[in-house]
């Protein structure tokens, strides 16, 4: 982004018009690189000298002539200082002198009570006294008085990451940025709407998908919606910090290959539209579209990191599918996913939000059909009992979401749908298989392996968690002698398709004899 004093907008019609650079704008964007390549080693004061000429017309030539000078145009002098703006986040200025400003700074201020110092005479004066005093020449200590302010630093070292063409394209990104500071709406349409959505969480801005008037009623694809943002001035007051984040979303939105975005713009108290397409100069040079946050915000973070340290039977999902609510779209933050069948529940978090987007997700919710949906509410909002009054699970929070509430609310999910599995299987089971694990059986059939608890299966003999045929248990029973090796029986029992072996063996009679680290023998269970 660009500070505000540097914005470019044209007003013409009562819009909100960026007044990007072009093609014929490349040989300013050059000269300006070139001004700052050509001023290493010198003071900050002069490179500011040449980029003045730059801003008039004029740019300096080595003997230190120039043409004459004409007025300055307010808007080269904004583009000039925006492509300065820019440059600058790689430029090194450093303070080049022998000894610390400050410190020669209060000698010679010393020195000067001491000489009384009136006339330029008595200033040499004090300057020498002082230098001496230090073990500095008197031309040392003076170029050391004030090289700690800003226009004499010196310019160390600059790397420009664009060429000229990247310095334009920067530019007008950095332009539209800032136009959109101050918007109190922005609503983008974009042919890569999971990317889109997926960094307004990121950036965590307040959002919501509505379908467009011209939409299919039938048509789920979210390209054919339109994301609407809530801006920064549209809060109980605007915060620098969330502004930033409103106008990086632009680095996502351009990166798409189609977009289209408009937005209300509080342009000092008049209300304006800016409309922006990928038909404008508005490109991401060599940068990712949103590089810090990866969720919405702490809370969630905290509890995706903590949610996967349990060994539950269900798997957190980021970011699922839209969820239909009228003419609108929610997308919950989860999903929680049951690993022994099809079945999915939506988690929500709702945080501190305004009141007017609280309203607006209430009215989600109270559209929402045949949806399993638990809600993390912030306590300081007040409307769980609401929540709940449109069905859905609300579990109160205050700092973070404590993962007991959410376990309980998923096991009684675990136990319903183990009831359902159950109810479905017939009482007896016969499978193919002479041996089957109960992790497969339940897999499938689509069932938790707790759902086959009481299920007979006439045809064989639990052992363990393995289904066995007695058939093979009486085999195993031949091939296996007492006073074999551990790893010979265990090798048996593998071509069997059998893993538990501690079962089988005790099944069959046996115990295990250990010898240490070194194995063990099959002995006769007394």
């Amino acid at each position: 982004m660009l500070t505000k004093d540097l914005l470019r907008v044209s007003r013409a019609g009562g819009g909100y018009h960026p007044q990007f650079a072009s093609r014929e704008h490349r040989p300013l964007a050059a000269r300006v690189i070139g001004t700052y390549q050509g001023h290493v080693g010198e003071t900050r004061g002069g490179l500011e000298d040449a980029l003045t000429d730059l801003e008039r017309g004029t740019p300096r030539v080595p003997n230190g002539s120039s043409e004459p000078s004409r007025e300055r145009d307010a808007d080269h002098f904004k583009l000039v200082r925006g492509f300065s703006a820019l440059l600058e986040r790689d430029a090194t200025f450093e303070t080049d002198a022998v000894i610390e400003p400050e410190r020669a700074r209060k000698t010679a201020f010393e020195a000067a009570e001491d000489v009384g110092v009136v006339t330029a005479e008595e200033r040499e004066a004090a300057l020498s006294q002082a230098a001496d005093g230090l073990g500095l020449s008197p031309d040392d200590l003076e170029r050391a008085l004030y090289a700690d302010l800003e226009e004499r630093q010196v310019l160390e070292a600059v790397d420009p990451r664009w060429d000229p063409d990247g310095l334009v394209a920067q530019y007008n990104l950095s332009l539209a940025q800032t136009a959109l500071f101050d918007a109190t709406e922005l609503r983008v349409r974009s042919s890569d709407p999971k990317a889109l959505v997926s960094a307004i969480k990121r950036l965590r801005l307040m959002y919501e998908i509505r379908r467009r008037e011209d939409a299919d009623a039938n048509e789920t694809d979210l390209s054919d919606r339109e994301v609407v943002v809530t801006g920064p001035t549209h809060l109980f007051r605007a915060t620098r910090r969330y502004g930033t984040r409103f106008a990086r979303l632009l680095r996502t939105v351009a990166k798409a290959s189609e977009w289209r975005l408009e937005a209300t713009i509080d342009d000092r108290g008049t209300e304006r539209v800016l409309e922006l397409s990928d038909a404008d100069p508005v490109r991401v040079p060599n940068a990712e579209p949103v590089a810090d946050v990866s969720f919405d915000s702490g809370v969630e973070a905290d509890f995706a990191g903590r949610f996967s340290s349990l060994d539950l039977d269900w798997e957190l999902v980021r970011e699922p599918e839209p969820l239909e609510t009228g003419t609108r779209v929610m997308i919950p933050d989860f999903a929680f996913d049951y690993q022994h069948g099809d079945f999915r529940v939506f988690f929500e978090i709702m945080g501190f939000w305004t009141p007017e987007y609280v309203e607006k997700k209430l009215g989600q919710l109270e559209d929402l059909e045949d949806v399993e949906l638990i809600v993390a509410v912030d306590e300081t909002l007040g409307v769980g009992e609401e929540i709940a009054a449109r069905d859905f699970r609300a579990i109160p929070y205050s700092g973070s979401v404590r993962l007991k509430d959410v376990r309980d609310v998923l096991r009684e999910y675990e136990r319903q749908l183990v009831a359902e599995g159950a109810a479905a299987l017939p009482e007896e089971l016969r499978p193919d298989a002479d041996v089957v694990s109960l992790e497969e059986l339940a897999a499938d059939r689509g069932v938790s392996e707790d759902a086959l608890a009481d299920v007979a299966f006439p045809e064989h003999e639990l052992v363990g968690r393995t289904l066995v045929r007695p058939s093979v248990l009486e085999e195993l029973g031949e091939e296996i002698e007492a006073g074999s090796s551990l790893s010979d029986a265990e090798a048996t029992l593998e071509t069997y398709g059998i893993g538990d072996s501690s079962a089988v063996l005790s099944t069959l009679g046996y115990r295990v004899e250990w010898e240490g680290l070194a194995g063990g023998t099959i002995a006769e269970r007394e």
